[in-house]
């Protein structure tokens, strides 16, 4: 491997995603307690719907996985976060996965998750640049603050997001501010010096990554 392909910086040693963590057939049909109201959007790995909860009137998120068998690690990995350390303010609620069988289009899986109806934050900066208008930066302080806080939760369970930006930080019309999209996680399992970490293990946007370590590879 060339001289420009590996990054000398006191690292991490992580543990990678592997292996079937997700049983379908342990979670429950949502038909009983989710209703569809309108669709929100479109992801990577499905369309997101806003549900009504039958039985409190609740509202909610929906990423819906179809066909099912399209599932990959990344999804795996964002189950598995969601229900160890979505019970932070500044992280996504998360209210379980469901598995709804239909013969006739292919079963789906259901990612049930908090409304953030506020929309995401580069909604918020394209919102300011469409009226001429710049954000205020208490407003800007805020936000850091409430997603940093949510960073530091993670870190303090030996978590790395690696994949934080506009699209992945929602907001409520409460003025919550929300983590999301935990797909990219890794999980630290112990700090180490001077390892070699192969350029092309990290899942990261390259307008994302720290500009001196791209330095490196000019």
């Amino acid at each position: 491997m060339g001289e420009h392909s590996r990054i000398m910086e006191p690292s991490f040693e992580m543990l990678p995603l592997t292996g079937k963590t997700i049983i379908f057939d342990s979670f429950p049909d949502p038909s009983d307690t989710w209703e569809i109201i309108e669709t929100i959007g479109k992801g990577t790995y499905g369309k997101v719907f806003k549900v009504l909860n039958k039985k409190n009137g609740s509202k909610a998120a929906v990423k819906i996985l179809d066909p099912v068998h399209d599932i990959d690690e990344e999804i795996e990995a964002e189950y598995n976060i969601l229900k160890a350390l979505s019970d932070h303010p500044n992280v996504v609620k998360f209210y379980g996965m469901y598995y709804k069988k239909d013969v006739k289009n292919g079963d789906q899986l259901w990612l049930v998750l908090e409304l953030c109806n506020g929309g995401s934050v580069t909604d918020l900066v394209k919102g300011f640049l469409k009226r001429g208008e710049r954000m205020n930066e208490l407003i800007i302080a805020y936000i850091l603050r409430e997603a940093l806080m949510g960073l530091q939760h993670l870190h303090e369970n030996k978590t790395i997001h690696r994949d934080i930006k506009g699209n992945n930080i929602l907001l409520t019309t409460e003025g919550g501010v929300k983590l999301v999209d935990f797909g990219h996680y890794f999980i630290v399992q112990q700090p180490t010096v001077n390892i070699m970490i192969p350029f092309r293990r990290w899942k990261i946007f390259i307008f994302h990554y720290p500009p001196i370590l791209l330095m490196r590879f000019i």
